[in-house]
């Protein structure tokens, strides 16, 4: 959630700055909301000080055997009053929270004004776009035809949006979590977390799930429990409520979880395939940073995630979202575009995002400074990278004429050496030491 006191403050620059989003946000309704909080706050302290004295008064004359029935019943009145305004602030409190929940966060300068996802920037592209002698196939149609991805049987397990996989299929997506596991950690730095992916309500209140985004959330029936949309939501809530050491900063997270999201929004987009699907798996980092360091963090994030395509040999590139494309909690982001050969475009495998206080402050996440001071940190998040995505882009980008795939050679040791994919052989060729 935003500031209060710089809401307080800085309205009219806040709401310009919120404008960019493409929308008129009025925060007039939040500040006088702000403004009664705090008369009812200076009226409870008053009356508290009458109470004070009261009883300071009863005590005196209890000590002077004097009749303390007159004070007792101003006492009383007073006490009442204070319960009335009790009352009145924690509903007033309430209102201010209803109304900071709702709001969005502020874009960074640097990130660019737009309308839509049309005005994102290019930042940068790597690899080479392999070039084909042949009409290259979507990944669904290779992944049927080798036997390792079964949309049809998913549908009669579950429903649409899900899928199967089989042999080698299942076997190179273990692989490739194992890959980026092992790279984030023995790498970069991160402490593998292996959360639960179960959360409760103030878990998805805390990353900004809700209130906004209930209807993309799987919540269970019985339970006021919700299946993660991402590993973010674990991760960052594990400090919720904390006041982290200085010296601790920054703390580094990498967890495998499958996700599950409803795709309430997308109907008719993606049907086919693994691009949209209810349930995959995904490899998430997430930072806990001093405020300073955050942006330069941001950089070390989105390198850390392209080093996975990279690792891979997949063509990508980087863009720098608009306004307009701007997730709700995030102040800034970058998305990872990986190539997919049968669409001839680039599709979204990671975004990175910094979100500064955004999270911190309505989860409550804080640090102790060298100076002792109190202060929320900066979180960041990005998928590292998301897995089916990943497969998806190998399947495509290293298919062969003759329906077999490459597997990349990064991958290989973490596939029993095996090299390739070929039709109707679950267990292909393999290159083993002597032979």
């Amino acid at each position: 959630m935003l500031d209060l006191k710089q809401v307080r403050e800085e309205k009219e620059r806040i709401e310009e700055g919120l404008s960019r989003r493409g929308a008129k946000f009025s925060l007039d309704a939040l500040v006088e909301a702000d403004r009664e909080l705090r008369r009812l706050k200076g009226e409870v302290e008053a009356l508290q000080q009458q109470k004070n004295k009261a009883n300071t008064e009863i005590s005196q004359w209890r000590r002077e055997n004097k009749n303390i029935e007159l004070p007792l019943t101003r006492m009383k009145a007073v006490s009442d009053e204070i319960e009335r305004l009790l009352t009145l602030l924690r509903l007033q409190e309430q209102r201010i929270d209803d109304l900071q929940m709702v709001l969005p966060n502020l874009p960074h300068p640097s990130v660019p004004t737009g309308r839509d996802e049309r005005e994102n920037v290019e930042v940068r592209r790597w690899g080479n776009i392999p070039a084909f002698d042949f009409k290259p196939r979507t990944h669904w149609d290779i992944g049927e035809s080798l036997g390792i991805l079964d949309f049809e049987r998913a549908v009669k397990v579950a429903g649409a949006r899900f899928a199967v996989y089989w042999g080698t299929g299942a076997r190179m997506e273990r692989a490739l979590i194992n890959l980026m596991l092992d790279l984030h950690t023995q790498k970069h730095g991160y402490k593998e977390v292996l959360p639960p992916f179960l959360v409760n309500r103030n878990s998805m209140v805390g990353t900004g799930q809700l209130p906004k985004f209930e209807e993309d959330l799987f919540r269970l029936r019985n339970d006021d429990y919700y299946l993660i949309p991402t590993g973010e939501v674990p991760l960052t809530n594990l400090h919720r409520e904390e006041i982290v050491p200085d010296e601790k900063l920054p703390l580094s997270y990498v967890a495998h979880t499958p996700c599950f999201r409803r795709e309430a929004g997308s109907y008719g987009k993606d049907t086919k395939g693994l691009i949209r699907q209810h349930q995959f798996n995904k490899v998430e980092l997430v930072k806990f940073v001093r405020p300073q360091d955050s942006y330069d963090e941001l950089e070390r994030l989105l390198s850390d995630c392209e080093s996975v395509l990279r690792c891979l040999g997949l063509p990508y590139r980087v863009v720098l979202l608009s306004t307009g494309d701007l997730g709700f909690a995030s102040a800034k982001t970058y998305d990872i575009e990986v190539w997919l050969p049968s669409q001839e475009i680039y599709r979204e495998i990671s975004s990175c995002s910094n979100f500064e206080a955004f999270q911190a402050r309505r989860a409550e996440i804080r640090y102790r400074t060298s100076d002792k001071k109190i202060q929320f940190v900066h979180t960041l998040n990005g998928s590292g990278l998301a897995v089916g995505r990943t497969l998806v882009a190998i399947l495509e980008n290293y298919q062969q004429d003759d329906g077999s795939v490459l597997v990349p050679e990064a991958l290989r040791p973490y596939m029993d050496g095996i090299e390739k994919l070929s039709k109707g052989n679950d267990l292909i060729s393999r290159s083993r030491s002597g032979g």
